[in-house]
């Protein structure tokens, strides 16, 4: 960057008012990016130099500079200043480019699984009629492939039933439609302060209202769901009740029972995220079973085989709700996939969807065990078997959770910030680690090492800054 940009910038912020001036710096480097007139790998000026120019005091631009890094646009280098960043590089340069901040499977590198993977699809591309998979169909998927979906929710559901059974393209999307159908005008869906962020997206973009529950190490709190019971105006209880996105909580059973009862007492329906279920070892009764006559229970293979498999299967409590949902559920996506369908029912009868959930818990498992070796202990919370982790930053830190998890995706850490998830607008001081996606388990081993080093010694960033 010359010094006639630094110039523009002084020039600018003396037209700028009503906004602080760190914010209006940081917008300065967004625009000068965007515009071209910054390339990735600049150099910004030093700190010192960019206080006596603006006539800002340090702290200010201190400031500054840690909102454009808060925002992904710069990062430091320890001793050699502050840069535009440049294009993230990929962990693997032939698998392309993904979203960093997505919660990434595990890809198992097995090449015995990945072949019976690719052997169970070309079987299904000989043995089916291709025209049938290219036609519309009924919503809620043919009857051959409800009925390999209800053998696979009968291992969570045993009472499960056909008539209850829907196939869906993704848990996404059979959240948008149950969302649609139960939260009506007036209502409000109860989540915990911590959610998938998908719910707080798609309830903004259906203008509805959320209401947060405070939550313990066990998940939602009864008390203040009760609470909200008795104002009368509660469509649903949202409930991730085994790995929870994002601190990996499972609910107990004590826990779930106790909910049960209170949404069964004001006939409040649940709406249960099980996506991550198939990943723990004898999890806790689903509320499907607690509750069936008032639960909405959806699980799919987004979590336990592949996002790129949009696949969910949804059972209603009843034939009547059954029917409820299945025009909000065709308004917004019209029909699932029948060849996917056709897909996953076969990697489902001949046994590859069990061996794949079953490479990607050991996997999981061993990711976590270097996540251990190199973060403190006391901060993790964890399961086994799952592909992310919640960290706790440490009191006290010269780390705010946004800044550091900018800065670890700079390093190829898929990194979020707590407020990503917080429904209450009091995130805590926590961030998001996923350990899935195109990445090995020496590749998982450096990068953690890296960001365990970052977290512990922030000054080997910021000192740059100073």
């Amino acid at each position: 960057m010359d010094t006639s940009d630094l110039q523009r910038w002084v020039r600018l912020l003396q037209d700028t008012s009503g906004k602080p001036a760190y914010r209006a710096i940081a917008d300065f480097i967004a625009d000068d990016i965007n515009s071209g007139r910054l390339q990735p790998r600049d150099r910004l000026p030093a700190l010192r130099d960019l206080a006596e120019a603006t006539g800002l005091n340090y702290t200010t631009t201190v400031r500054a500079y840690a909102e454009a890094r808060k925002r992904g646009l710069v990062e430091s280098q320890p001793g050699s200043g502050s840069y535009v960043k440049g294009k993230p590089t990929l962990l693997r340069p032939s698998t392309g480019s993904y979203e960093m901040t997505m919660n990434l499977l595990i890809e198992p590198p097995i090449p015995t699984l990945v072949e019976d993977i690719r052997d169970s699809a070309m079987s299904v591309m000989t043995q089916q009629d291709v025209y049938s998979m290219l036609r519309y169909q009924a919503f809620g998927g043919s009857h051959s492939n409800r009925e390999v979906a209800l053998s696979w929710l009968q291992r969570r559901i045993p009472e499960a039933r056909l008539e209850q059974t829907l196939i869906c393209p993704g848990i996404h999307s059979a959240l948008v439609g149950l969302m649609s159908a139960l939260i009506t005008p007036g209502k409000k869906l109860c989540v915990e302060s911590l959610v998938y962020p998908g719910v707080k997206a798609i309830a903004a973009q259906l203008g509805m209202e959320l209401h947060p529950l405070e939550r313990d190490s066990d998940g939602p709190l009864v008390r203040p769901f009760e609470d909200a019971c008795k104002e009368g105006n509660v469509g649903a209880l949202y409930v991730n009740p085994t790995i929870q996105n994002p601190t990996t909580t499972t609910m107990s059973r004590s826990r779930r029972e106790v909910l049960a009862d209170v949404a069964l007492r004001y006939s409040v329906p649940i709406i249960e995220d099980d996506a991550y279920t198939m990943l723990m070892d004898n999890p806790p009764p689903a509320f499907a079973t607690l509750a069936p006559e008032l639960t909405y229970y959806i699980t799919g293979t987004s979590k336990c085989f592949g996002p790129g498999v949009r696949s969910a299967f949804l059972h209603t409590p009843g034939k009547r709700q059954t029917q409820r949902v299945l025009a909000a559920l065709r308004a917004t996506s019209v029909m699932s996939s029948p060849l996917t369908d056709y897909l996953v029912s076969q990697w489902i009868r001949d046994g590859v969807a069990d061996s794949m959930v079953k490479a990607i818990r050991r996997e999981g498992s061993a990711r976590l065990q270097i996540a251990r070796e190199h973060l403190d202990p006391h901060s993790i919370i964890a399961a086994e078997g799952a592909f992310h982790l919640w960290l706790k930053l440490p009191k006290h830190s010269e780390w705010s959770p946004a800044e550091l998890a900018a800065h670890l995706r700079s390093m190829g850490v898929s990194a979020v910030a707590s407020a990503a998830f917080a429904t209450d607008n009091n995130p805590p001081e926590a961030i998001r680690l996923c350990y899935g996606g195109p990445i090995s388990r020496d590749e998982w081993q450096q990068r953690i090492a890296q960001a365990a080093d970052i977290i512990d010694h922030p000054y080997l960033v910021h000192a740059s800054t100073h």
